[in-house]
C-alpha cells in the first residue's frame, strides 16, 4: 500500500502541489492569528487546593479580584509628601479605576492596612484588582500597561508589574526568542545538509519542506486553540520538534530516493518506481517513527496540569504536520524534481556513496566491523561514560523559576525589581489563606476564635511580613505578605508549612482552611509532577515496547532499544543539571543559576526525547532488518545497515543539535534548559548509542535479536 501510494503521488504530483499551496497559504494568514492568542505557561492544577481557594475568593470576595497587579511609582527628586508627586499618583490612579476589569485600587495614600511607601519615601505602590478568566486578565492588563506608558517621563516615573504584565511581556519575549532561534538553526542546518547530502537542491529540499511543517504545525495549533490554551513554551517546543523532525524525516526520504534513482534510468517511469520504492522503505519507517513520537506525547495527558496539555498538543501538532509534509508534499516534489535533485552537486569525495550504484560504503562499514570485533569492550565504554554523566542526577534539585530575570530589560521587570528592592520580595505574589465552615459556609464563632490563634502564629514567622484579614459574610481571606521571593525554595517551604498547620486546624473541628495564591500553585504544580512522573515514564516504556515489538518483529531489540534510551536521557539529564544547577555553563550560556532546575523539565524532556530518539533506532534497525531478512547474516545485516544509515543518522543529529542549541540564546529559563537538553540527548543518542551500543550489543546478542514468539509453529500476526 505504501509503494502504491508513493506511485500515486508520484503520477499526480502536479495536483499535491497545488493543494499543498492551498493549505500553506491558510496556515500563513494563521500564523499571526496564533500570536495573539498565546498566553505563558498556565502553572495551576486541575482541582487543587489552590485552585479550590482561588474559586471561593472570586465567589464570596469579587472585589479581591482573581489577581492583585502592582501599580509602582519611583522618584529620584520628589518624596511621596511632594504636591507634584501626589498629582501624578492621583491622575494615574483615576485612569487605572476606570479601566474595565478593574475590581478594586488602594493607593498609597488610602488607609491601606499594609506599608505602599518605602522607607525612603521616593517608592510608592498601589495594588490593583483584575477580575475574570486567565486571557482576560492578560487583556485587562495590556489596557493598564497602554494607560501607563502613554505617562510622559518626568521627575516621577510609572511602571506596571504583577502576574499578568509579567506574563504578557514573556508572551513577547518568547515568540521573539522563537523567531531568533530559526533564523539561528535553520541556515546553519542547510549548511550541514550541503555537505551531507552533496548537492545544493537535495539540501533545500528538507529545509522547505521543514518550512512548510512549520507553518502546517502553526495552522493546526490555531485550530486547537479554539478548544485548548497555548502557550510560548508550547510554540518554542512545537516549533524545535517541528524543524527537526522535519528535516530529519525529509531527509532519511531524499537520501533514500537518491539512492532508488541511482539504480533506474532516469526517465518518467524509473523515478515514479524511485518514488514508490521511497515509500515502501524509509516511508514506513517515518510513519512508524511518529506513531511512537505520539504515543509517548500522550502520556502527558494524565498529568492534571494544562501546560502539559498543551505542549502534548502543540508537538503532536508539530509532529502530525511534519508527517503529512514528508508522505504527501514530499513525494510530489521528489517527482517532480526527478534525477534534478542532484544538481548542484560537491566534488566527488563529498558525495554520498550510496547514490553511485555497487559503491562500497566505505568507512562506515569498516567503523561497524571494528565496533563488532570487539563488541564487550565498545558496549562497556560507551555504557560507562553514559552512566558517568548521568551522576549529576543523584543529587538534583526542582523548583519554578517565573522568568522575572528574563524581563529585567522590560516595563514589569524594572517596576519588579523597584518592588523588590523597596518592599518586602513577596508582594507581588502574596499567599493567601481561605477560610470557610465545611461546605464553603459562614464561619462559627468557635471557627473565628481558632482562626485567629491561626493567624497569629503566623504573623511569628520570620519569612512573613505581614497578614492582612478580609471577612465577608462570615468567611476569611487572609493575604500573606512574603519577606522572600515568592519563587524560591523557602516560599515553598512556607506553604507546605502552612498547609501542614492548616490541615491540624481543620482535623480538629475547623474551620476549613485553604491555602491559595501563585506560590501555592506552584507547590500544587510541583507536586503533582512528582506524583505523575512515574505513571507517564511507565506508560510511556509500556506502550513504546508493544509498538517496536509489532515494527520490529523482535522481543529482545525493543528491550535494547528502551535499555539505552533511558541511559541516554538519563546522561543528557545529568548534563543538564551539571549546567543549569551546578551553574558551570553561566557565563558562556548567559544566565544565572537558582541552585535547581525546572521542576516540570524531566517529564517533558522524557516524553518529547523518548519519542524522538526513536526515530533514529528505528531508522537504523529498519535498514538492518532489510538486509536481515534478505541474507540471514546477523553481523553482515548490522554492517550494511549501519553503513547505509550512519551520515544520514549523523546529519540528522548534528542538525538536530544545531536547531535545539539555538534555543539556548533565548532569555526564558525553561526554553534555555530544554533546548539545551534536548541537544545534548540527541548528540548522546546518535554518536554513543546509534553508532557504538546497537552494533555492539546486536553482535554479543546474535541471532537472539530476531527472536520473536511462536504460535503453534506459526510467527504471532
Amino acid at each position: 500500500m505504501a509503494h502504491r501510494w508513493g506511485v500515486f503521488l508520484a503520477a499526480h504530483w502536479r495536483l499535491t502541489l497545488a493543494m499543498w499551496a492551498l493549505v500553506l497559504a491558510a496556515c500563513a494568514v494563521s500564523m499571526p492569528l496564533l500570536e495573539h492568542r498565546l498566553r505563558a505557561p498556565d502553572f495551576t492544577v486541575d482541582a487543587a487546593q489552590s485552585a479550590e481557594a482561588r474559586r471561593v475568593v472570586s465567589q464570596h470576595f469579587p472585589a479581591i479580584g482573581a489577581e492583585q497587579d502592582v501599580v509602582v511609582f519611583d522618584s529620584g527628586q520628589f518624596t511621596t509628601d511632594s504636591a507634584q508627586y501626589r498629582a501624578v499618583v492621583g491622575d494615574m490612579l483615576t485612569k487605572v479605576r476606570a479601566t474595565q476589569g478593574v475590581s478594586e485600587v488602594v493607593g498609597p495614600f488610602d488607609d491601606a492596612p499594609a506599608a505602599l511607601i518605602s522607607t525612603d519615601r521616593r517608592t510608592a505602590i498601589a495594588i490593583v484588582g483584575l477580575l475574570g478568566s486567565a486571557d482576560r486578565r492578560a487583556q485587562i492588563a495590556k489596557d493598564l500597561a497602554q494607560k501607563v506608558s502613554e505617562h510622559k517621563a518626568g521627575p516621577v516615573t510609572v511602571g506596571l508589574t504583577g502576574h499578568s504584565p509579567m506574563q504578557n511581556d514573556q508572551v513577547r519575549i518568547g515568540v521573539e526568542d522563537t523567531t531568533k532561534a530559526e533564523l539561528i538553526g535553520l541556515p546553519v542546518a542547510l549548511l550541514l545538509l550541503v555537505l551531507a547530502m552533496g548537492a545544493l537542491i537535495a539540501a533545500v529540499v528538507p529545509v522547505g519542506m521543514a518550512l512548510a511543517g512549520i507553518a502546517g504545525a502553526y495552522g493546526l495549533i490555531y485550530l486547537l486553540s479554539q478548544v485548548m490554551h497555548f502557550d510560548t513554551l508550547v510554540l518554542a517546543i512545537a516549533t524545535m520538534i517541528g524543524t527537526g523532525v522535519g528535516i530529519d524525516y525529509s531527509m532519511f526520504l531524499v537520501s533514500r530516493f537518491r539512492e532508488e534513482l541511482a539504480t533506474g534510468g532516469g526517465d518518467r517511469a524509473s523515478v515514479r518506481r524511485a518514488v514508490g520504492a521511497t515509500m515502501d522503505t524509509t516511508g514506513r519507517t517515518i510513519a512508524a517513527s511518529g506513531l511512537i513520537v505520539m504515543i509517548s506525547l500522550g502520556a502527558l495527558f494524565v498529568v492534571r496540569v494544562p501546560i502539559f496539555r498543551a505542549v502534548a498538543g502543540g508537538v503532536a501538532a508539530s509532529v502530525t504536520a511534519a508527517l503529512l509534509v514528508s508522505l504527501t508534499l514530499l513525494p510530489a516534489v521528489m517527482a517532480g524534481l526527478g534525477t534534478r535533485i542532484n544538481k548542484g552537486a560537491l566534488p566527488a569525495k563529498f558525495t554520498p556513496p550510496d547514490i553511485q550504484p555497487d559503491q562500497p560504503a566505505g568507512v562506515w562499514q569498516r567503523w561497524a566491523r571494528m565496533t563488532m570485533r570487539k563488541p564487550i569492550l565498545f558496549a562497556a565504554a560507551a555504557i560507562g561514560l553514559l552512566v558517568l554523566s548521568a551522576a549529576p542526577l543523584v543529587g538534583v534539585k526542582f523548583g519554578v523559576d517565573a522568568g522575572a530575570a528574563a524581563l529585567s530589560e522590560e516595563p514589569s521587570g524594572r517596576a519588579t525589581e523597584l518592588v523588590e528592592q523597596k518592599f518586602a520580595s513577596g508582594l507581588l505574589a502574596p499567599v493567601q489563606i481561605v477560610a470557610t465552615a465545611p461546605g464553603d459556609g459562614p464561619m462559627t464563632e468557635t471557627h473565628g476564635q481558632r482562626l485567629e490563634n491561626f493567624a497569629a502564629k503566623l504573623s511569628k514567622d520570620s519569612r512573613i511580613s505581614s497578614v492582612i484579614p478580609e471577612e465577608a459574610d462570615g468567611r476569611v481571606v487572609a493575604t500573606v505578605i512574603l519577606r522572600v521571593p515568592f519563587d524560591s525554595p523557602e516560599a515553598t517551604a512556607l506553604v507546605e508549612s502552612i498547609r501542614k498547620d492548616a490541615r491540624m486546624v481543620t482535623a480538629y473541628g475547623g474551620p476549613v482552611i485553604r491555602v491559595g495564591g501563585e506560590t501555592a500553585e506552584y507547590v500544587d504544580f510541583s507536586r503533582e509532577i512528582k506524583d505523575k512522573s512515574p505513571l507517564v515514564f511507565g506508560l510511556v516504556l509500556a506502550s513504546s515496547l508493544l509498538f517496536l515489538i509489532v515494527v520490529f518483529r523482535s522481543v529482545l531489540l525493543p528491550l535494547e532499544a528502551i535499555v539505552m534510551n533511558l541511559l541516554a536521557i538519563g546522561a543528557a539529564m545529568g548534563i543538564t543539571v551539571a549546567v543549569f544547577q551546578w551553574g558551570l555553563g553561566e557565563s558562556l550560556f548567559d544566565f544565572t543559576s537558582r541552585g535547581f532546575i525546572q521542576v516540570f523539565l524531566p517529564t517533558v524532556v522524557f516524553a518529547v526525547l523518548f519519542g524522538l530518539s526513536m526515530d533514529y533506532e528505528v531508522f537504523l534497525i529498519g535498514r538492518i532488518k532489510e538486509y536481515w531478512d534478505r541474507d540471514g547474516d546477523n553481523k553482515s545485516a548490522v554492517a550494511a545497515g549501519l553503513a547505509h544509515t550512519a551520515r544520514p543518522i549523523t546529519a540528522a543529529a548534528a542538525i538536530m543539535v544545531v536547531v535545539f542549541g539555538s534555543f539556548v540564546t533565548a532569555h526564558v529559563m525553561e526554553d534555555k534548559q530544554i533546548g539545551f537538553a534536548l541537544a545534548v540527548a540527541v548528540a548522546i543518542d546518535a554518536i554513543i548509542v546509534r553508532l557504538m551500543l546497537v552494533p555492539a550489543l546486536m553482535q554479543i546478542f546474535g541471532r537472539w535479536n530476531w527472536w520473536f514468539p511462536t504460535r503453534r509453529g506459526k510467527r504471532l500476526p
